[in-house]
């Protein structure tokens, strides 16, 4: 048995999916950490007291990058599950090493794999300095990269999509929009991440890519969403070349200000990654991105007031 579980970034959608799987296995979380559940929160909001109700979690409130904080907030925690993100990983496994956190679950990206220098170097110097604290620290390690998150209208995702198609007469794309994402729903990652805490002999010291059910082109994306949304969709499409010189432009009268370039070639970049580890580890079979944005477009639709208008496939 262990002591204490501390959580990072539970309030946001995969984690408070996680919070949900965690109480409906109330029992067993209990039994494994009877020391409770650590939340570490950013700053107190209304409805925090409904976090994790349950197991009557400890909430602690500062940053992730002040040094003291973490240092007192991992007082006595064996395991750590960090979905807050990959940009505070690097104090939070710090403060892991000197409070002798026995395991960590890191949730970081596949954007490690982009072949331009900002979106990915960043991402894999982070990485290297998580792997080189955990293997002097003797922390067992597992890091989790989930693709593009998409399931609620607050996603930044696929959400500015669905506001796109609904409002623009004609989509602009790059290159057709013909390439190829496979986006994973915030309820699937949610269950991943307990998945993976349960069954540490299997994925203790392993990491996991965890994408979403299909491989599907941008472009049938957005008419997929067309179609929930009663949009006939018109795509007006522009040349890489043109469309990367018109964020040089931008770049170039703001001062620098904006600079659009690395997300106009990102744009065209295939973002699509096996699974296959986290379904043969611990059964991870997401949902198909066809299946599930009937859901997140009726939310849109709700949200507008417009309820009845969106169709189902």
């Amino acid at each position: 048995m262990y002591e204490v579980l501390a959580i990072t970034g539970i309030t946001g959608k995969s984690g408070q999916a996680f919070a949900h799987f965690l109480t409906m296995n109330e029992d067993r979380i209990k039994t494994m950490f009877p020391g409770g559940i650590r939340l570490l929160l950013h700053k107190e909001r209304p409805g925090d007291e409904n976090i994790l109700a349950a197991f009557s979690p400890e909430r602690m409130y500062g940053d992730l990058e002040d040094g003291a904080f973490l240092g007192e907030a991992l007082l006595g925690v064996d395991t750590i599950v960090h979905i807050a993100g990959i940009h505070w990983s690097r104090e939070l496994t710090t403060a892991a090493a000197g409070n002798f956190v026995r395991r960590l679950i890191a949730v970081h990206t596949t954007g490690i794999y982009s072949k331009y220098k900002e979106a990915g170097e960043e991402y894999r110097n982070i990485d290297d300095f998580v792997y080189m604290m955990c293997k002097s620290k003797n922390i067992i390690l597992t890091i989790l990269r989930p693709t593009m998150i998409y399931g609620t209208v607050s996603d930044r995702n696929v959400a500015s999509f669905i506001k796109m198609v609904d409002r623009l007469p004609f989509m602009p794309v790059v290159n057709g929009a013909m390439y190829e994402l496979q986006p994973v729903h915030f309820e699937d990652l949610g269950r991943a991440y307990l998945d993976v805490l349960v069954n540490e002999k299997i994925t203790g010291g392993h990491d996991y890519i965890l994408s979403g059910g299909e491989e599907i082109m941008l472009r049938d994306m957005l008419s997929e969403i067309g179609a929930y949304l009663s949009r006939r969709m018109r795509f007006v499409s522009v040349p890489f070349p043109i469309a990367y010189a018109g964020a040089w432009f931008f770049y170039l009268v703001s001062i620098g200000r904006i600079d659009l370039r690395e997300k106009v070639q990102r744009l065209c970049e295939p973002r699509v990654y096996p699974h296959e580890e986290a379904s043969r580890d611990f059964g991870y079979a997401p949902r198909t991105f066809r299946s599930a944005i009937g859901d997140e477009v009726r939310q849109y639709l709700e949200i507008k007031g417009r309820g009845q208008k969106g169709q189902e496939n």
